[in-house]
């Protein structure tokens, strides 16, 4: 968000919660809708080579090894852009060192969370600061974009009725390992059932010595969850023991998966959550973004993809209708009903609603897939949800870009 409004010439401050930012997490994937949005901010191939791969399958395994769908991701399936598996705190880095290259140090002021805000009489608003060592200040301006995830503080204040974070009930176990890719050697791979599945792929390049490549993987779980999450924590560090039991009987000539999670080199343990959609993201001058507006299951790789878009769009609406709420109308307008849509689409299981289907058909062991669901049926499928996620082969690719080249508010704003 701050890149774009850089790019088209709006003034901002980044209030950042934490001291000092550092590269956390471990996996992400970054959707051809979302890569094209980076390129346009002059984010290309030579700085994203350097923090993932480019995807060249997607694919969907059963319980026996044999394939349930399979297809080419990115440059391969006929995208103009690629897709992206990268580290996710690599990722925040690279987008933090170009900001501050390009906008300075200043830009981004660490230590400092948003805990609320008021809008005044003049339609300015007031945004609410806690410092790192309990001070707290006001800081004013003409729109407050919140971005301040899953847990944000801005949403609680806009929508003080909203329910709970929604746990289904499914625990995922994250971590890395050093491991040979399979299939393509850039291939996202999920097997198993609803209830009880594991999905891996590559997020770094071969290391031509050892053939071994950094493997991001996820192993879950679903329980009871009539009681709520009773955990101390949403994102917890892990020892492998604490799980791997789950998958002990999981060895296959094609995958090892008690060595590969045994193995790791950091795991850590949070529940599958998001929100309920909410009918707005917007309250006058302030509007919300990425996981603030649409926290959502991780099944269909395109939570972080969507938090980029919003980004864009919102700033395209900036270019068309000036620094003020109506721009923020506009962007709450385009995204809000769709992308809530989209959140209770993954919450059913998003494209992993497959092996769902083959679950419930022959319980995840079969010879022949087409036995089990046609080909037309398993296209169909993915092709519906690709759809509503805005990745699209032909909807992406024609599409005009989101912010043209060279356009900023140097430029006449259209009445």
């Amino acid at each position: 968000m701050a890149l774009t409004l850089h790019q088209i010439g709006v003034p901002f401050t980044v209030f950042e919660s934490v001291r000092e930012l550092a590269p956390l997490g471990v996996g992400i994937n970054l959707q051809p809708n979302a890569v094209r949005e980076l390129y346009d901010l002059g984010i290309g191939p030579d700085d994203l080579d350097t923090i993932g791969v480019p995807s060249k399958e997607w694919a969907l395994v059963g319980l026996n090894g044999n394939d349930i769908y399979s297809e080419p991701r990115g440059l391969l399936a006929g995208y103009k852009w690629p897709q992206y598996s990268a580290h996710r705190g690599r990722l925040h880095m690279l987008l933090y060192r170009k900001l501050i290259e390009r906008a300075g140090p200043d830009c981004v002021k660490l230590g400092h969370k948003v805990t609320g805000y008021d809008i005044a009489p003049d339609g300015t608003v007031s945004a609410h600061i806690r410092l790192t060592d309990g001070t707290a200040t006001n800081e004013s301006g003409t729109l407050l974009i919140a971005a301040d995830g899953i847990h944000s503080e801005i949403r609680a204040q806009m929508h003080p009725d909203q329910p709970p974070i929604n746990w289904g009930g499914a625990i995922m176990w994250r971590g890395t390992t050093k491991a040979r890719p399979i299939r393509t050697g850039s291939s996202f791979v999920g097997f198993g059932t609803h209830r009880h599945r594991l999905v891996f792929y590559p997020i770094s390049p071969v290391d031509p010595d050892t053939g071994l490549a950094t493997v991001n993987w996820i192993a879950e779980r679903t329980l009871d969850s009539a009681d709520g999450w009773k955990n101390s924590g949403w994102f917890r560090p892990v020892e492998i023991d604490e799980f791997i039991g789950h998958f002990a009987d999981w060895r296959y000539q094609w995958l090892d998966v008690p060595d590969l999670l045994s193995r790791a080199e950091i795991a850590y343990e949070n529940p599958m959550i998001d929100r309920d959609p909410v009918d707005t993201w917007q309250d006058g001058p302030v509007v919300l973004m990425g996981d603030a507006a649409h926290a959502m299951y991780p099944t269909g790789s395109n939570g972080a993809s969507q938090a980029i878009v919003d980004a864009r769009v919102l700033g395209a609406a900036i270019l068309d209708k000036g620094v003020n709420p109506s721009a923020l109308a506009v962007y709450n307008e385009k995204l809000c009903g769709p992308i809530s849509e989209v959140i209770l689409r993954n919450r059913s299981a998003g494209p992993f609603g497959l092996l769902n289907i083959v679950d419930e058909r022959c319980g995840g062991v079969f010879d022949n897939i087409d036995d089990v669901i046609p080909a037309e049926e398993r296209s169909a499928f993915m092709a519906k949800y690709k759809s509503a996620a805005g990745f699209a082969v032909e909807q992406l690719n024609t599409a005009g870009p989101t912010i043209p080249a060279g356009r900023s508010l140097a430029e006449p704003v259209p009445a």
